[in-house]
């Protein structure tokens, strides 16, 4: 294969839980030390179900919810990596492999700055790329909205993808 014959496409995924007492807070995998957690039907992981969605909205193939939905007994609980590794091997399988990660948590609480090297390692063995090629930013809600008062988190992912450029 000669020069750039690859075809890239970009994934955007977001997610949205609200912060309650008494639930494990666990962001890219990684339980945080946290007096609250995320809410949901599964670990509630934003930054996995967001990174999920933008695998799957890159390829055009769906969403999360169409995958597992919410309604559905057997995703009760369950790690979110298993969305992630998922979306990657519906991926592989039509010869897509990821180039890169954008991740942007917003968060007032806790501060993520120590967690962010384990999330981007994490994130980055789960996908199967080299570290370098994931960037984990934590931003405030600056008090402002449900984020800013400590309701909720929210999480932003880009994604590139890239496979061989196939015959026209």
């Amino acid at each position: 294969m000669a020069g750039n014959d690859l075809e890239f496409r970009v994934g955007l995924g977001h997610d949205t839980h609200r912060l309650v007492p008494g639930v494990p807070l666990v962001l890219g995998s990684l339980v945080i030390p946290y007096d609250f957690g995320l809410l949901g039907h599964s670990d509630a992981d934003i930054v996995l179900h967001a990174l999920t969605d933008a695998l799957l909205g890159a390829a055009a193939m769906g969403d999360i919810g169409e995958l597992f939905p919410d309604t559905d007994s057997q995703w009760a609980g369950a790690p979110s990596s298993i969305f992630v590794t998922t979306a990657c091997n519906k991926l592989t399988a039509e010869g897509w492999r990821v180039g890169n990660v954008d991740v942007v948590i917003h968060a007032e609480k806790p501060k993520l700055s120590p967690f962010k090297t384990k999330m981007k390692n994490a994130l980055a063995n789960l996908l199967e790329i080299s570290p370098d090629c994931v960037n984990i930013k934590a931003k405030t809600g600056e008090k402002v909205g449900t984020v800013g008062l400590g309701d909720a988190m929210e999480c932003q992912i880009v994604v590139m993808i890239q496979r061989p450029s196939r015959p026209t």
